[in-house]
């Protein structure tokens, strides 16, 4: 059975048509119209004719910039407002994590898959119908009767979210050729993520005190409606040309895997010795290696696994992982440590971590100046460095610790999650085949929330290990910093190992 399809790259060799991250400051590909594999999609065209479809490089990037905000606005808005949520819709004190936790499902669940599909049938129709299918969520969110209905509107939340992460950083990087401009392009992306995080927290806490929760998701529903009327209207179609067979293996036993295991994670933070925890991560462990399983051994992977031959790759998946595992973990319960050690509210917490989210989208617009003085791997490192530092900085909060003791940390920090979204971007579109670049961002996003999960749960298990808020707020600060520390050093042995295969002589032909 053949593992190298039309388009795929040789195995035992970097995929093709990756751009190695490291081999100059850049860390671009020389600069080239758009990809062959990568082609507008016309209707059926005369044998041997391409009509050439124009793309509009601007109204792409901000489509694209706008949706991705909005995913994110939409995950963290009920950040501020979970008790008063969980209690009007009676969902107790475990329903707090779910509001929460079955948004990540959903994301977890289907961002490769549908970077896979971005590729191999339209980036424009999955970024579009995902655009849709948020609105819809979000409404259903907002008229929900009760509990039940509100975590399905969640989920399905995050499947939409999906739909748009993934090939958001296709359609942009379709309308941008390998150079400086791409380099622009995806720091701008980034800086859409931070956004988003910044407003989402704020957003839902002012709405929810003047116009209460449903009027938060209503918001949202209207946004992502205007979203996609303007994405229907300015984007141009484009997939790869060598589309791939459905692999149905792989999206299944992904799905079903990353499901148990958040699910897992997520009730483990009552007790990680129950019986019910223990099934649902031994279930999502399993059904995980069975992917991998799967993904070797069918002609048409979804997930290429010879792509983590390339360092590049290895890099993007690691740094996003311990991203999501170090920052957005620790960060995302930020708001609920700072409630119960410094007594402030959800609106004044929001305030204050917007401090953080808001520098991350100043670095990542400037991040573009760093191409030339390092690679995207070194980005990454030194965002993850600066992070670790940051937060570090954090440490000691007591119940008399005005906020202002926060800001250097969170200053640091905010830089340092700038550069990390702006050179992650970077990297899931560089270190794939061009015709892959939905994928590589599926990829890349995937690694990022389920790292979150992973995150959230050690920050809320260290967080309770003591009675005292502010020992525990300690212990969960030293560990997301020091993963932050591990993360970096584990992204720089990436670079010394695309270094040592470049010096590796060339035997002579004889």
């Amino acid at each position: 059975m053949s593992r190298a399809p039309s388009g795929s790259a040789p195995s035992g060799s970097a995929p093709s048509g990756c751009a190695a991250p490291d081999s100059g400051p850049s860390g671009s590909a020389p600069s080239t119209a758009v990809p062959a594999d990568s082609v507008p999609a016309t209707p059926r065209r005369a044998a041997g004719a391409r009509a050439a479809v124009p793309v509009r490089t601007r109204a792409t990037l901000l489509t694209a910039c706008l949706a991705t905000a909005l995913v994110t606005i939409a995950y963290t808005a009920p950040t501020s407002s979970l008790a008063a949520t969980a209690d009007v819709l009676h969902l107790g004190a475990g329903g707090r994590t779910w509001i929460l936790t079955s948004t990540l499902i959903g994301l977890a669940a289907l961002l490769l898959t549908a970077g896979s599909a971005a590729d191999d049938h339209g980036r424009k129709r999955v970024f579009t119908s995902g655009v849709l299918l948020l609105s819809v969520a979000a409404a259903l969110g907002a008229l929900a009767p009760g509990g039940g209905v509100y975590l399905a509107s969640r989920v399905l939340l995050g499947a939409a979210s999906a739909a748009i992460l993934a090939p958001a950083l296709g359609l942009v990087s379709h309308a941008h050729p390998p150079g400086p401009g791409r380099i622009r392009a995806l720091g701008t992306w980034g800086a859409a993520v931070g956004l988003g995080i910044a407003l989402g927290p704020v957003y839902g806490a002012l709405v929810q005190q003047t116009a209460g929760w449903r009027a938060v998701n209503g918001g949202i529903a209207v946004a992502a409606a205007a979203v996609a009327v303007a994405a229907t209207a300015v984007l141009t179609e484009s997939r790869a040309g060598h589309p791939r067979a459905l692999d149905p293996y792989g999206v299944l036993t992904l799905a079903a895997g990353t499901s148990f295991l958040i699910a897992g994670l997520a009730q483990g933070r009552t007790g990680w010795g129950r019986t019910p925890v223990l099934v649902l991560l031994a279930l999502g462990a399993l059904l995980l290696a069975l992917f991998l399983v799967a993904e070797s051994l069918v002609a048409e992977p979804m997930l290429d696994l010879a792509l983590f031959r390339n360092p590049g790759f290895v890099a993007a998946t690691g740094g996003a992982l311990f991203t999501g595992l170090a920052v957005v973990g620790f960060m995302s319960y930020l708001p609920s440590l700072l409630g119960s050690v410094l007594g402030l509210s959800g609106l004044a917490a929001a305030e204050v971590l917007a401090l953080w989210s808001g520098l991350s989208v100043v670095a990542a617009l400037q991040a573009r100046r760093l191409a030339d003085r390092m690679s995207a791997t070194t980005q990454v490192a030194t965002g993850l460095l600066l992070s670790g530092l940051g937060q570090a900085g954090l440490y000691g909060l007591t119940p008399g610790t005005p906020w202002e003791r926060l800001a250097p940390g969170l200053v640091v920090a905010g830089i340092g999650s700038g550069i990390l979204n702006a050179a992650l971007a970077r990297l899931a579109v560089s270190s794939v085949p061009p015709h892959r670049a939905a994928m590589g961002s599926g990829a890349n996003n995937t690694a990022r929330y389920l790292g979150s999960a992973l995150g959230v749960a050690i920050t809320v298990a260290v967080a309770s290990s003591t009675s005292s808020p502010p020992a525990g707020a300690d212990r969960a600060t030293l560990v997301a910093s020091f993963l932050c520390l591990l993360g970096a050093a584990l992204t720089l042995t990436t670079r010394t190992r695309t270094r040592t295969r470049t010096r590796r002589p060339v035997a002579p032909v004889a």
